[in-house]
């Protein structure tokens, strides 16, 4: 693999919608381990195994890549897509913290480039693998994967057509991709509902399309994964409920704690707005009895 300097691969790359500070890093781990057992599930269900070749499109700080590369093994390979510089970097250093020689990383911008194809070594542990971060230009050949994985990405993209077309390249003849996007992005909040969050839902939804994303993506990536030529092999809704003293409850209200001082950069909210909600959640808090429901997810898996 050759070396690189991913500073200056992406210069001209956008940044993470929700941001890469360290408290949005511990939130996504968080997420990830309150979310495990569904993606290992489907990912068996999808046929993720030892010596499987994965691409993760949009891996983040890399949780899902380092449990894919338990799961493939020294005879599979983990291929993490990801457009943050900081994110690619920590994926990268993660790999070799943990000694995984099946992982390489690849900073994209999957509205303007190709998803890197596999490693053709995969499965033959190097010292190169996970040593360097790879613009998408460093790459142009390689064997087409076995599975992708793509989770809360399309949300955020202007064109999931153009992700789904890269999903279905990258793949073989007979390869899955695997998805969880949400459906209903309003049952997001407390039951009974309550203004001040439903606000927050509101507003994080606005500040989502002013970047070009949609929330309830679910319906529309179904829609493009057809005319791509994938099958649907199947489809599953996922909703969840928390109480406060439930580790879960922290997802949701996490999520309302790091994002509203991002939503006040974007200039979408005021701190009277930040203040109002937050007390409404604290309030909540207090009450044992309180129930917060996450946005509805849809799983959905299909195969090219």
């Amino acid at each position: 693999m050759p070396q690189s300097n991913a500073s200056n691969q992406i210069s001209h790359k956008p940044d993470y919608v929700l941001g890469t500070h360290n408290d949005e890093h511990a939130r996504l781990g968080m997420q990830h381990s309150l979310w495990r057992e569904f993606v290992l599930d489907a990912w068996k269900r999808a046929g993720i195994c030892a010596g499987t070749r994965v691409v993760d499109v949009g891996a983040g700080p890399g949780f899902a890549t380092m449990d894919l590369a338990e799961i493939v093994g020294a005879t599979g390979h983990v291929t993490a897509v990801e457009i943050s510089s900081k994110f690619a970097q920590e994926v990268k250093d993660q790999a070799n913290v943990r000694g995984l020689k099946n992982i390489s990383v690849h900073i994209v911008d999957l509205m303007h480039e190709d998803i890197p194809l596999a490693n053709m070594n995969a499965g033959q542990a190097t010292s190169s693998s996970a040593s360097a971060i790879e613009s998408q230009s460093d790459v142009h050949a390689g064997a087409a994967f076995d599975a992708a994985w793509c989770r809360w990405v399309c949300m955020f993209v202007p064109d999931v057509g153009a992700l789904v077309r890269r999903v279905h390249n990258s793949l073989r003849a007979g390869g899955v991709a695997v998805f969880h996007e949400y459906v209903h992005y309003e049952t997001y909040g407390l039951q009974p509902p309550t203004p001040g969050i439903d606000s927050f839902t509101q507003a994080a939804m606005k500040s989502f399309s002013a970047r070009g994303g949609n929330a309830n993506i679910a319906g529309t990536l179904l829609k493009e994964l057809r005319a791509h030529g994938f099958e649907i092999v199947s489809t599953k809704p996922i909703a969840r409920a928390a109480r406060p003293h439930e580790p879960l409850w922290q997802w949701p209200a996490g999520f309302i704690r790091t994002y509203l001082p991002r939503l006040i950069e974007l200039g979408q909210v005021d701190n009277a707005f930040a203040a109002n909600v937050l007390a409404e959640l604290a309030r909540a808090e207090q009450d044992p009895q309180s129930i917060m429901l996450t946005p509805t997810v849809l799983e959905i898996i299909a195969r090219k």
